[in-house]
Formats: C-alpha cells, structure tokens, sequence
C-alpha cells in the first residue's frame, strides 16, 4: 500500500530520494525553505542572462542514468553532456601551465610534455594508484551502505584485504609525495582533497580515488548549464506524482514515541508522514530538527568553504573551460585555513567558462564565468569579520587579473561569502561537503542514511553516507530511499 512519505529538502539527494520511492509507489512531498529545487546547485540571473551559481563539472553520469531509467526514461534523454576540451588547464605563477583531458592517455601525454618523461612516468603510476583505490573503495565505501567497523569485519577475509588497498594509513600528501616529485604535479594531486573540502596533510590516502573519478572516469558539462540537470529531475518527479512545496521552511520533525511521524513547517502547519527524509546538513538536523527528547548525534568538524562570484567577462578566445591557478606555495592554502582559521592569504583561484564548459550563451560580448577560492567554514560564533571575505574577494580577482585571465573591467554580478552561504542552509556554517574528511576514520564517522535517533528517519545529503559532490549526494538519495523502502515494508 502507499505510504506518505516527505522530504525536507529538494537538493540533489533529495530529488533522488523523492524520484525512487514515487516509482515505488509512495506518496511523496517535498518542502523547501528556497524558492526552487536545487540546493548549492542554483543559478542567478542579471541582465537577461541565467548562469549557475553552484557545482560546475558532472562526474559519474552513469548514477544520474541510473536514476533516470528508474523512472522510465534516461539521462541522455534528458540532457546532453558536453566534452570540454581540455578538461582543466593549471597555471602556476613561474609559468608553469598543463593542460589535462577526459582521458588518462591524453593527460599523461600532456603532463611529460609539459614537465618531461620522468614526469610523465610518475603521473601514469598515480593513477594507476588512484584506480586501485577506487576499484577497491567503490562498492564498500561509495555505492553500498554506509560502512562500519562491524559489517567490514562481517564480510570476511576478501572485504578486509579490499580494506588493505584503499590506504586509510596514510595521509593524501604522504601518499602523493611516495609517487610524484614533480612539485607542479603534486599541486595537481593535493588539490583533490579540495573536493571534499579536507586538509591533504591529514585526510586519510584513500580520498586519492577522488582523482580517478575525475581523471580516468571523466567529468562533463551539460548543454545549458548544470542546472538543466536540476530541472530534468525535478521534472521526472513532478511525473510521478511527486508535490513540491517552495518557499516552505521546516521547523522540526515529529514523533510518536521511538518513530518519526511528520513535521511541522515554520509556520506552524502540521504535516502527517509514515517517513521522513532530510535533505539538509547532518547538523542542522541535530541542532535544529530533532523533536525534544531526542538525543542529538555529536557534530563533526565542517568542511571548507568557499568565496564564489560569477563575473560578466570579457570573452577570450585562449580561455579554457575550467582554469587553475595555484599559488607559489599551495601548501600555505591549507595552513591558512586549517592552522589559522583564515581566509588564504594567496588564494588558489579557480574559473568556470561557463560558455565553453556547458554551451550558456552569455551576452553579446561577455559571457558568465564562475570564480572560486577556497575559504574556511564560518566559526560557530559566526565572528568572521564580513571585510575579511571581501578581501579575500579582491585577492582572488587580483590574480586573475594579474595572469591575464581576466580584465580589470569584468564585472562581478553575482557572489556568495561563507557567511552568506551559512545564512541560507542553516546550521552548516557555510560548508560545502558537510563534515571535513580529516581522520583515517572518516568515512566510518560520517552519518548513515537511516537515523539513529528515530525509526523512519532517513539522510539524504552530502554530510551523510557516502559524502559530498554531485554523484554522491544522488546515491546517498538511492540509500536512502532504499532503506526507506525497506522500512515502509518494500523492499
């Protein structure tokens, strides 16, 4: 029999989590405090022109086709991906520039003739590396349930040398510095820890496989801009049944005794609910969802942060899709951010063309590039002086404008601060990958999709199992409907 299920949230992994149990034949309703469904991947508009505003590369499709022929139709159906050619060019202030491609043989040809054969020889043995890790991880730690010491050991001897090879031992840094001694390169390999906004001189060796995804499984645009694949699953929901309430905050959840049973909207409706599942930050859940009487979960170290801004540029006929340029020294990002709880003093900035990377048209001389740096979450006391991400604002565009990338003249017409991100997802502290991966234990440590704290309450995000980022907030949707499902009595 159908059951009434509601979602608080219509982010990625709540859209997931929304389409899999309306296929399965449940009443679904989705609440969202923002006026459109699509969380951190949102989009703005100035002067006649639509542009993202969030996530600017797809990885793993084939989770979003897998989604989509779940509801009887097919990602290729839906949008068209784009083959950004190069994939990311890396620019250093010596000089030093690589341009890196869809496809591992392209990259290492590339890299050794940028930085010579040895160079070359040491990139292909990286990825190698980096495969082995996510073949080994793939099925353990990304696609099945959230793991834990007890199923690890419960799975017996081939599961456990499985274990040996994603080398939770070692930190990223250790781990990169034993395969490259090109420093350019190592640039190039540490900054994956940035895709899961961790430290790489602390999280564990096994956040490498980050860099196969990318790498050896490809990454993508999509015609339109990342947010056409937003209104595809919004789309397929709405045919199958599935509400959307915008505009609607919620205030906490409901209970009947040891079982969630509904929530209650900001102002001050009660909605009825055989199951919940949220789609917002693991904190914010703790610190402002729980019914009373529950016992929170602890809270866990944020990710990073970061300083975005979309500017109307110039458009420049040697600009690549996705651009890098490191600072002379990379590893003071990450002392800035994570040893003093600064924004980086030298911002490694980080552009989108969002023309040439997903096909938006743009203006009639312009066209909408995305800019980043990276930055630390806001503290708890939300104390960061406001001028501090203004600053660090002007540092970023200054480097752009000093390496020729952009013009003095380029606009900015659209930007989000930490604070500012804080301030529209609750209780995140403006993190973008929810809890920072920086213990040999993290992925242990991370939320599971089925609450302890209630029966038939269920995580759908990037700060649950399996983590943040585009492909994996869907499948934390997919586990979580499953074990929803299960819950409900399908499974």
């Amino acid at each position: 029999m159908s059951k009434q299920v509601v979602v608080i949230g219509a982010g990625i992994g709540g859209l997931a989590a929304a389409i899999r149990l309306a296929d399965a034949g449940h009443a679904v309703t989705v609440f969202d405090a923002l006026p459109r469904a699509g969380g951190k991947a949102g989009i703005a508009e100035h002067d006649g022109v639509t542009f993202d505003t969030g996530p600017s590369l797809l990885t793993m499709p084939e989770v979003f086709d897998d989604l989509f022929r779940a509801a009887g139709t097919s990602l290729a159906e839906q949008v068209r991906l784009v083959d950004p050619v190069p994939a990311f060019r890396y620019l250093w202030p010596d000089g030093a520039a690589v341009d890196l491609h869809r496809t591992p043989e392209a990259s290492v040809t590339a890299v050794s003739a940028a930085f010579g054969s040895k160079a070359g020889a040491e990139f292909e043995r990286y990825l190698a590396y980096t495969k082995g890790i996510w073949e080994a991880a793939n099925g353990t730690f990304v696609s099945g349930p959230a793991p834990s010491v007890g199923r690890l050991l419960r799975m017996g001897p081939a599961t456990l040398a499985k274990f040996t090879k994603i080398d939770p031992m070692r930190s990223m840094k250790r781990a990169v510095e034993s395969l490259v001694s090109e420093p350019h390169l190592r640039d190039i390999c540490l900054r994956y820890a940035t895709y899961n906004g961790s430290d790489p001189r602390v999280a564990p060796a096994t956040l490498n496989c980050i860099a196969w995804v990318e790498l050896g499984l490809g990454g993508w645009g999509i015609e339109g801009g990342l947010y056409a694949l937003i209104a595809a699953l919004e789309q397929t929901a709405k045919r199958l049944g599935v509400v959307f309430a915008y505009g609607e905050a919620v205030a906490r959840i409901t209970r009947t005794g040891g079982r969630a049973d509904g929530l209650v909207l900001r102002g001050g409706v009660s909605v009825a609910a055989d199951a919940v599942v949220v789609n917002a930050d693991a904190a914010h859940l703790t610190r402002a969802l729980l019914p009373e009487g529950i016992k929170p979960s602890s809270i866990l170290p944020p990710s990073t942060s970061g300083m975005t801004a979309v500017l109307r540029a110039a458009r420049q006929p040697e600009r690549a899709p996705h651009t890098v340029l490191f600072p002379a020294d990379y590893g003071r990002e990450f002392s800035d951010m994570f040893d003093r709880d600064r924004p980086p003093e030298e911002p490694t900035l980080y552009l989108c063309s969002q023309s040439l990377a997903h096909g938006r048209s743009g203006w009639a001389a312009e066209e909408p590039v995305f800019a980043m740096a990276n930055a630390p979450a806001e503290p708890l006391d939300g104390a960061t002086d406001a001028d501090g991400w203004v600053a660090l604002e002007a540092r970023m565009l200054k480097r752009g404008v000093d390496a020729g990338l952009l013009h003095a003249t380029d606009a900015v017409v659209w930007r989000r601060s930490p604070r500012e991100l804080a301030a529209t997802f609750p209780d995140t502290r403006g993190a973008l990958y929810g809890a920072a991966s920086n213990d040999r234990f993290a992925a242990f440590r991370r939320p599971a999709n089925s609450a302890p704290q209630l029966d038939g309450l269920f995580l759908a995000s990037g700060s649950a199992h399996p983590g943040g980022g585009l492909p994996l907030c869907a499948l934390s949707g997919r586990r979580a409907a499953i074990e929803a499902a299960s819950y409900l009595g399908q499974p």
